[in-house]
């Protein structure tokens, strides 16, 4: 019973059921995936207003505004000096993260300083002064005074402990000697950074504080991160007056895929940045996917096993098939397609090319008794097949004439005599094919060949050269066949075409210049080229060929003498050249 290819194929493909679900999973990852954005989008924006919150809150609330409550007091004008030094001190103990508080006059370099004792000892302890750590130069002062950046904390690291310190001052309404009192302020930004390190969101994805310079804050050590696409981004709306709280999708320099967010603190000139890798947005999906794949995988492993069953059986005639074919193309066409005897398309497939071989073993065969013309000729034949006829083309057209042949035939047997012959038509059809002529036929032990296109009579006469040059080297190798060649070579139009009979043809050249190389060959001795007037005119310029002029010679056809000449390699000596004793 026939089991169809088709039907195999179909049977194979109900195993492919990886393929819907591979669909579905496709669409149930990408909804998944755009929830999961949008999901991360809202907790980024989350995470860094809640961070900007709190840092206003820290700062106004337990910084800036107990610090203007003591500078108000300070401000009164019936306090001393002792007095106002008495509630700095009172002030900085009620406040644990400023470490120094002072007085300063514009213009003296006096300034009053009291500092936290327990941080005053933690510098001393590491052998640096406090007073000169904690005191807030004149020249910041004056500084944060002109640009009327009072209120507004400047930010910096202490570089040996590390700390985060934020320097403020807030001008007093009273004046000494005519002059403006300010009350500094050098505030541990320690709350902030434990703050960050201990944010929830730091688990999965990153949060980032970075200045107008694009250098990171609250960190150790500090990073430039200018060059990150986010941070670029903010750099212009730090200083801004408006700034706008964003979204931003984007990839770091080494590539990673990024979801981030940003927002503005309002008591620093800073950005807030919380960042998270896509990896980690999208970790439900990618946990689907890897159970998609695993689904899949293990619906492509029975896939494939059944394929390999079945496949193993459908393969093997195919590869038969296809190793008959390479032996076919390498020109072999005694081999069959053996051993095929499935009952589907494949086996019928085997018969065909068995059948096909055979055909074109035949047909390669039958070239080698036409000519390449007769060949063309059939190839571009319509759909009616050859019809007889012909048309005027210009050639030029050798004939060559084994001499001695009657002698030799009648002194050896048959076989010797095909040997000799297929010898010497061996190597005069190798030249003829370089020379890009076309053999037209065989006629006893003459050959006939055609030259067509550009330069076709230098390479007739070159042709007939070389196969004298070749007869000559035969001889050489077998002087008891004692064989040679004449040439007759001629130029002009020839009718060409299929003649003869419905059922048998002849594809050939018919004209006066065909007969003028046979008669031209008929006259030519041993080892001699004669070539027409018009040959010799089209190839006097043949490099490494000479022409000698010839009396003119009365052919059988012609009413009148042809001029003929003698086409030899010009090397060789002419008749008239070589001395009296070689004539005799």
């Amino acid at each position: 019973m026939r089991f169809p290819l088709r039907l195999k194929f179909v049977f194979f493909a109900t195993l492919l059921a990886v393929v819907p679900l591979v669909l579905v999973g496709q669409n149930l990852t990408r909804l998944t995936r755009d929830e999961l954005k949008s999901a991360a989008n809202e907790d980024l924006t989350t995470v860094a207003s809640g961070l900007r919150t709190s840092f206003d809150n820290t700062f106004q609330g337990r910084w800036l505004t107990p610090l203007m409550v003591i500078r108000s007091a300070i401000d009164s004008k019936e306090l001393g000096v002792p007095q106002k030094v008495s509630l700095l001190t009172l002030g900085l103990q009620e406040l644990p993260n400023v470490v120094s508080l002072q007085l300063s006059i514009l213009g003296s370099d006096l300034p009053i300083l009291v500092s936290n004792q327990d941080y005053a000892a933690r510098l001393t302890a590491i052998g640096l002064d406090p007073v000169t750590e904690l005191t807030v130069s004149p020249e910041v002062i004056q500084s944060i005074s002109d640009a009327g950046q009072f209120g507004r904390p400047i930010v910096s690291q202490q570089p040996l402990t590390g700390d985060w310190i934020a320097t403020l001052a807030l001008p007093l309404g009273s004046k000494i000697a005519g002059r403006q009192v300010i009350m500094a302020a050098r505030i541990n930004l320690a709350p902030l950074v434990e703050m960050l390190r201990r944010h929830p969101f730091s688990r999965r994805g990153e949060i980032t504080i970075v200045d107008q310079n694009g250098q990171s804050v609250l960190t150790d050590p500090v990073q430039d991160l200018a060059n990150r696409k986010i941070v670029a981004s903010t750099l212009p709306l730090i200083t801004a007056t408006a700034r706008a709280d964003a979204l931003e999708p984007y990839q770091r320099p080494d590539g990673t895929a990024m979801l981030g967010a940003y927002t503005f603190p309002e008591s620093f000139q800073w950005a807030i940045i919380t960042e998270l890798s896509e990896t980690k947005a999208y970790a439900v999906v990618n946990a689907i996917t890897r159970q998609i794949l695993f689904v899949g995988l293990i619906g492509f492993t029975l896939a494939c096993v059944s394929a390999l069953i079945f496949g193993r059986r459908m393969s093997r005639p195919i590869l038969k098939i296809g190793k008959v074919a390479a032996l076919v193309g390498e020109g072999d066409f005694s081999v069959r397609v053996e051993d095929v005897n499935s009952r589907d398309e494949i086996g019928d497939l085997a018969v065909l090319f068995n059948k096909m071989i055979r055909q074109l073993g035949q047909r390669m065969e039958l070239m080698k008794f036409v000519s390449h013309g007769t060949m063309s000729a059939i190839r571009n034949a319509d759909k009616d097949g050859m019809s007889r006829g012909g048309e005027r083309r210009a050639v030029a057209v050798i004939f060559t004439d084994i001499r001695g042949y009657t002698e030799f035939s009648e002194r050896v047997s048959p076989e010797v005599v095909i040997e000799a012959l297929n010898k010497y038509f061996d190597v005069q059809t190798r030249l003829v094919e370089n020379n890009q002529g076309d053999v037209d036929k065989f006629i006893g032990d003459a050959l006939v060949a055609v030259f067509e296109g550009e330069n076709k009579e230098r390479r007739a006469v070159a042709c007939s050269v070389e196969i004298i040059e070749a007869m000559a080297e035969l001889l050489n190798i077998y002087p008891e066949y004692n064989l040679s060649v004449g040439i007759g070579v001629a130029s002009g139009e020839v009718v060409m075409g299929a003649m003869g009979a419905k059922d048998r043809m002849d594809f050939t050249v018919l004209g006066s210049t065909v007969n003028l190389s046979a008669r031209l060959c008929s006259k030519a001795e041993p080892g001699q080229v004669l070539v027409d007037q018009a040959t010799r005119d089209l190839a006097a310029d043949l490099e490494q060929v000479t022409f000698d002029t010839l009396d003119p010679i009365p052919l059988k056809g012609f009413s009148n003498p042809v001029p003929t000449y003698s086409a030899r390699q010009a090397s060789a000596p002419s008749e008239t050249e070589m001395p009296d004793d070689a004539h005799t």
